[in-house]
């Protein structure tokens, strides 16, 4: 069963127990998935559908940021309820440690020694870590451990 059929089947238990907040947040899910099909002209991979999920889990991060500047607390926590929503998509993610790791044995195998090299650790460690950990975080290592 691909990842776009759990969504669906999740939708579909959703409607049944009339949860309203898991509801609209895998009906904008949803969406969201049908846009970026659109854009490709293509059925999306389970990988690609992960990518979908990041980018609305990332504008969910920044939401939370917003409401919290503007003390709405309100707002923060129906945001952090969809985040819970969409991560449970998603993969465990990883941990600092773990990406430090990840990021070491690449600059080990690329023979990356400056910050010109940022790139190239980058383009190697991305599809590794992909739904596994926020590319800001990753780059601020790779940036960290090359300087």
């Amino acid at each position: 069963m691909s990842l776009y059929d759990d969504i669906i089947l999740d939708l579909r238990n959703a409607i049944k127990q009339q949860d309203k907040g898991r509801l609209s947040v895998l009906r904008g899910l949803k969406t969201a998935i049908k846009n970026r099909q659109v854009e490709l002209r293509q059925e999306l991979t389970d990988d690609q559908i992960r990518g979908v999920i990041a980018s609305e889990i990332k504008k969910r991060k920044e939401a939370i940021e917003k409401f919290s500047q503007g003390s709405r607390q309100d707002l923060v926590e129906k945001e952090e309820a969809e985040l819970r929503i969409l991560s449970s998509y998603l993969p465990p993610q990883l941990t600092i440690e773990e990406i430090k790791g990840i990021v070491t044995q690449a600059i080990e195998e690329i023979p990356a020694s400056s910050p010109k090299d940022l790139g190239k650790v980058m383009k190697s460690v991305m599809p590794k870590l992909a739904g596994r950990a926020d590319g800001r975080e990753v780059n601020r290592i790779a940036r960290e451990l090359l300087s």
